[in-house]
């Protein structure tokens, strides 16, 4: 008993340490707290490997880690469900911690199989960033699929450092921290050992000893992200971006439609004498905007001048594949001309399970599970290219809210000037707010591209290419960001590869590891 009772107090400190490396997150970005929580969770490898520990009491171990760190990083969650009549908001904390639970199996499955690799340290860290990318870019797809905070968004906040994404993209990034995270562990230990000996100042003698060498991927990235990272230069296209403040419970109330597009429309600046972009957030306008040109048309006498264009997040609605399902609708971004005339058309492709659709909604609407969407309609996933031509203006690829979530909807057919998120953040705590903000900057830095965010509540921002803000507008306050889209930078390696070259990066650590343990036995 009390051999257990010992057993379940350290895990339940693995979960506070997982829960503190929450804190590398934004809107904290503390990343020292990270790299301590990491090499706590890299410890378990360790010792689970030495010891002779079997694959469950490793993957129970990590797996009480990574569950505090999920929920230390989707506590936002709970937030959106204050806004479901269908649910009590007290269900939106079963979901986080429901939700935390299954992906914090994806950390575990990549800390038991680093465990198997019994003979070297170094064929352990190699395992284990290597299987901790592979699980971390499968659970972007899997079951739906949730890729919100990757390892590799704590960067963020170290500097010139993650500018390293635009080589190896975020997926490379976390492999990159989960080295660090190693060495820390096994510098740490050393130094334990030798403290014991009375020479605590040993390591310094042996500075790529110890695993110290696995801190050499950061330091090249610190390194050639500060040679790199230049200053924006701006281009002489100008952006409005429209932030009206309206909160989730005001968007759908009873005649709110008329007021929210009152407010919309007087704090959108009058067009000048040069073009402009008018950019309003996702779903700004709660109507299908296809079928009211006489809609469109007003708009375009209120708002733009000759040579602007007005870009907004609108409704479309589509026929259903099914009786069950006669209806379904589409959450675009249209780009509409002085003419009132729709110029181009993007319909979001990375739907939110639950909140924007029903997986297999006419089995689960007869078991009574269809309260838990939003709508009796869904959404269906658009099939447009996501390269906008737009008329006057350089091209840019959209994401529609959670898209900016995923590497791989930032990268067009052919290379756009510039990237375009609009969201709806209502929904999202500040700290999710912040967080998706980040993923955005993620993207930018990946892609070698401006990027401009559009929310109603914050945070709406002006992004370089460098993944820096340069222009912002807070949460919960109105107003409007007139800025010089910057150019882009030339096209990063990770725009070229996508995430096809941090996954071969991952085989590559994986065939490393097997490879080392055989080196050592002949040495």
């Amino acid at each position: 008993m009390a051999l257990r009772m010992g057993l379940w107090r350290r895990r339940a400190l693995l979960f506070a340490a997982g829960g503190l490396g929450g804190l590398g997150f934004a809107p904290f970005g503390l990343w020292p707290v990270t790299l301590v929580s990491l090499a706590v969770l890299c410890l378990v490898v360790e010792t689970g490997a030495r010891n002779g520990a079997g694959r469950g009491s490793v993957f129970v171990s990590a797996w009480a880690w990574a569950f505090g760190n999920f929920l230390a990083g989707q506590y936002w969650i709970a937030h959106a469900f204050q806004f479901q009549a269908n649910m009590p908001a007290w269900l939106g904390w079963v979901a986080v911690v429901g939700l935390s639970m299954f992906m914090a199996t994806y950390p575990a499955v990549a800390a038991a199989l680093a465990s198997r690799f019994r003979k070297a340290p170094m064929a352990r860290a190699l395992a284990f960033a290597g299987a901790w990318m592979l699980t971390e870019w499968l659970r972007g797809y899997l079951m739906t699929g949730f890729g919100w905070n990757p390892l590799g968004i704590t960067t963020l906040s170290l500097g010139p450092a993650a500018q390293g994404a635009s080589w190896v993209g975020a997926l490379g990034m976390s492999g990159v921290m989960l080295l660090a995270g190693y060495a820390i562990m096994l510098t740490a230990a050393e130094v334990r050992r030798h403290w014991r000996e009375g020479w605590v100042f040993a390591p310094l003698a042996e500075p790529l000893g110890g695993g110290r060498a696995l801190l050499a991927p950061l330091a090249t990235a610190l390194i050639l992200g500060w040679l790199t990272q230049g200053d924006p230069t701006p281009s002489d296209t100008r952006v409005d971006i429209v932030q009206a403040n309206i909160p989730q419970e005001e968007k759908y109330a009873e005649g709110a439609f008329y007021r929210n597009l009152q407010r919309y429309i007087d704090l959108s600046p009058p067009p000048g004498g040069e073009a402009r972009l008018l950019i309003w957030p996702e779903a700004a306008i709660p109507r299908t905007l296809d079928t009211r040109p006489d809609l469109r048309r007003d708009l375009a006498v209120l708002l733009l001048g000759e040579r602007d264009l007005f870009l907004t997040g609108a409704l479309k609605l589509v026929p259903g594949q099914s009786s069950d399902d006669p209806w379904a609708g589409l959450n675009s971004l249209y780009a509409i001309g002085p003419d009132g005339g729709i110029h181009a058309r993007y319909d979001k492709q990375r739907l939110v399970p639950y909140g924007e659709y029903l997986p297999l909604r006419p089995v689960l609407s007869r078991i009574g599970l269809d309260s838990f969407a939003p709508s009796s309609v869904d959404t269906y996933a658009g099939t447009r290219p996501r390269v906008m031509a737009l008329p006057g203006f350089p091209d840019l690829v959209a994401m529609i809210c959670y898209e900016a979530v995923y590497a791989e909807q930032a990268d067009g057919a052919t290379r756009p000037a510039w990237l375009l998120n609009v969201s709806n953040d209502a929904w999202f705590s500040d700290g999710g707010a912040a967080m998706h903000l980040a993923h955005a900057r993620l993207r930018a830095i990946e892609q070698g591209l401006p990027l401009v965010r559009s929310t109603p509540t914050g945070i709406s921002a002006v992004i370089d290419p460098y993944g820096e803000v340069i222009a912002s507008l807070p949460r919960h306050e109105a107003g409007v960001i007139q800025a010089s889209l910057p150019l882009p930078r030339a096209e990063t390696l990770f725009a070229r590869t996508g995430n096809a070259l941090p996954i071969a990066l991952a085989l590559f650590l994986l065939a490393g590891a097997l490879a080392l343990p055989a080196r050592s036995r002949r040495s």
